[in-house]
């Protein structure tokens, strides 16, 4: 790259980089949980939401609002008891609470209420996550390989005892310092984008021990992929013990060193 083509590089990344801890930090963000509590069918108060929680005896998430209080789900406002009803795996709802958002969701096939509150002292510390430089010799060309058909990929979870299931839909391979590797990839948020999860030397050491993320575009027609690792970030669990983030495969934890990304968060360190 010339001079000027790594000033764009580099501004670019900043601008990434600049956005994501912007939504790291949203007043109702990863940061804000104050709470990560597993419901049942047995009737359950908790110290930042509002009235009583349960698993009704159909499936579906119920909460009992005292006289007064109120939630404003989907735009219109409740009272008394209210029915989520049945939420998705990896779905999840979001119940406004005065200026807190109570999170209704469902990970690992528990129901799961995480209110939010802008004033955590978690989010309102927040200076920023450390990385390495960005550089262009971590931008990797890969190539995606689909599988016949999906494959449900079992992992565990940062809260013990738990499990997530991703139907993986490829490997992604490529090469650094001469060395070939692979990635197990798994759906990304956009329509045909992936998601790869993966540990390297550097986890534990400079970077988060658990895991890292990357989210990459769609394919090219001809299976043609660019991992670019300066992207790698931190899931929620970097940052909070409230999260229930999903660990790698074990076939992902890479033997070389990827010094690009983001670095352990100054919250634990």
């Amino acid at each position: 790259m010339t001079t000027t083509e790594t000033d764009v590089f580099t501004a670019e990344w900043q601008a990434w980089h600049r956005d994501h801890e912007q939504k790291r930090a949203a007043p109702h963000g990863f940061l804000a949980i104050t709470g990560l509590h597993w419901l049942s069918d047995v009737p359950v108060r908790f110290p930042d939401a509002p009235g009583v929680w349960f698993t009704g005896a159909e499936g579906g998430v119920i909460v009992a609002l005292d006289e007064g209080a109120e939630l404003v789900v989907d735009g219109e406002t409740v009272r008394g008891r209210h029915e989520f009803g049945i939420i998705p795996e990896r779905g999840g709802v979001n119940a406004v609470w005065n200026d807190a958002v109570i999170e209704v969701a469902k990970r690992g096939g528990h129901d799961i209420v995480r209110p939010r509150h802008p004033d955590n002292p978690l989010r309102v510390a927040h200076t920023g996550t450390p990385t390495f430089a960005p550089d262009p010799k971590w931008v990797v060309p890969g190539r995606y390989e689909p599988f016949a058909h999906p494959e449900p990929t079992t992992v565990g979870a940062a809260v013990a005892g738990l499990e997530h299931v991703y139907d993986a839909p490829g490997r992604i391979h490529f090469a650094v310092d001469g060395q070939e590797l692979s990635l197990t990839a798994f759906p990304g948020h956009a329509p045909e984008s992936l998601l790869v999860l993966f540990t390297d030397a550097t986890s534990g050491v400079t970077t988060y021990a658990a895991n890292r993320a990357l989210q990459l575009p769609p394919p090219g027609a001809d299976g043609t992929i660019a991992l670019d690792f300066n992207r790698a970030t931190n899931l929620p669990c970097a940052y909070t013990d409230l999260a229930t983030c999903p660990l790698p495969p074990a076939e992902n934890r890479l033997p070389v060193a990827i010094e690009a990304g983001e670095q352990i968060p100054r919250e634990r360190r």
